[in-house]
């Protein structure tokens, strides 16, 4: 891979940057990290060529190997701490206003949800042990720790089935989606630790569960920032778990309209035997534009991660033959927030995609 495509990693950075420039700007600055995402980003989307290129086969055992991309990772993990605590800072110290304390805690979510899931979710589908930890670390700082079980054990087994919460059905909204996906996630976590935990012969209710600790350790996390800041001001700084609170929920619902668009319609074949067909590449929604992918690292080229969820992230290949987005994730986004306007869209494509790719039309009616 190119030197210039090793820089492009770094591109997340700018998202912290504008959120500092934003708040020392003052006023609607605030939203410049927003303006970056939402605006600026699908626009490089549109005017610069999408990136269909792949990493040789003889080339793909020396990238994966490079430690470049792993440190890329590692240091977004202290990125993330330094400008959440920072947060914690400018919260306990500013008397913002009602949409002020929205853009920041929003704008903050962008950085914690949108880039620091994403690094997450390609840390915890590690088997090294520092990775795992560095993912489970950035979960805390958005209370979303289920993920780590509910995505890797759950997620990647049921996805493009109707036992996946994580897998939106056609016709279904984002916001029926976010619902059912956040709750029933939650819930098979549990399950999925219990079934962990019954294997061994360990106690469900013990230091031992994992869901247990994740479920705690958000809220201590929380409860000693507003510990120290009420501390350090001599007063109770309930700014801080609110705006805690604000950006992990922003935050969370970021990935969840990340999942919403990256598998919407998708569905696998159950065989004679109650199984379903092994996932492929066409299981799963693919995006190739360059700066999106960049600033993602390469979350957009999910249907070859889902086929082969071991792959590192910069040797993910694109496929022509996945169902492809009309553009990236920052533009879906926005269009999954309009249901009329995301069937509009993804409805024709998903009919036409499914008939090209199988020889008819195999769309299901409509969820109610």
């Amino acid at each position: 891979m190119s030197s210039l495509k090793k820089i492009g990693f770094f591109s997340a950075l700018i998202l912290p940057l504008l959120l500092i420039l934003g708040v020392y700007f003052g006023g609607s600055n605030l939203f410049l990290i927003h303006f970056f995402v939402f605006i600026l980003v699908p626009i490089m989307d549109f005017l610069i060529n999408k990136d269909h290129e792949n990493v040789s086969k003889e080339a793909v055992g020396q990238v994966t190997q490079e430690t470049f991309y792993k440190l890329v990772t590692f240091f977004w993990v202290y990125v993330q701490f330094g400008i959440l605590i920072w947060g914690f800072y400018i919260i306990s110290m500013s008397n913002f206003s009602w949409w002020e304390f929205l853009g920041f805690s929003s704008g903050m979510a962008l950085i914690t949800g949108g880039i620091g899931i994403t690094v997450a979710h390609e840390l915890g589908h590690k088997n090294d042990a520092l990775e795992q930890l560095y993912s489970k670390m950035l979960l805390m700082t958005v209370s979303y720790m289920h993920f780590f079980i509910e995505h890797n054990r759950g997620h990647h087994v049921r996805v493009a089935t109707s036992e996946d919460p994580a897998t939106s059905r056609f016709g279904e909204s984002f916001y029926s989606f976010w619902y059912r996906s956040v709750f029933q996630g939650y819930k098979s976590a549990w399950d999925l630790e219990r079934e962990r935990l019954s294997k061994k012969g360990v106690q469900f209710w013990s230091v031992n569960n994992q869901m247990i600790q994740f479920s705690i350790l958000p809220l201590l996390f929380m409860g000693l920032a507003f510990l120290i800041s009420s501390m350090i001001l001599n007063r109770l700084v309930w700014e801080v778990p609110l705006f805690f609170a604000a950006q992990s929920f922003f935050g969370f619902s970021l990935l969840e309209l990340v999942n919403y668009l990256e598998h919407y319609g998708m569905e696998r074949k159950k065989l004679e035997s109650g199984t379903y067909e092994r996932v492929s590449p066409i299981h799963s929604w693919n995006a190739s534009q360059i700066v999106s992918n960049f600033l993602l690292f390469q979350l957009q080229r999910h249907s070859d991660h889902h086929a082969n969820a071991h792959k590192r992230y910069q040797v993910l290949n694109h496929y022509d033959e996945s169902p492809q987005l009309p553009a990236g994730y920052s533009a879906m986004i926005i269009l999954a927030l309009f249901p009329p306007l995301w069937f509009a869209v993804m409805d024709p494509r998903l009919a036409h995609w499914k008939k090209r790719t199988f020889g008819e039309s195999l769309i299901q009616q409509k969820v109610v």
